[in-house]
């Protein structure tokens, strides 16, 4: 599966700080831009993971499944 996301990336003193537009609360820093991306990039799977297994912990047990790919 291909995501892309949006990194907004800002320079705070001596780091670089970034965040996720499409993901509430998905947030990185590093002292380069890459080590920032990293971070963002790490922060964003988690989220996605952690929300996946929530949503499907609350599923009816009659509730079907399907895979939906987007692009």
């Amino acid at each position: 599966m291909h995501n892309e996301f949006t990194a907004i990336v800002e320079r705070d003193g001596e780091y670089h700080i970034a965040y996720c537009a499409e993901v509430p609360g998905a947030n990185g820093q590093g002292k380069s831009r890459e080590e920032c991306l990293a971070n963002l990039r790490e922060a964003i799977a988690l989220i996605l993971e952690y929300r996946r297994e929530e949503s499907l912990r609350a599923l009816p047990t009659d509730a079907q499944q399907e895979l939906v790919v987007i692009g």
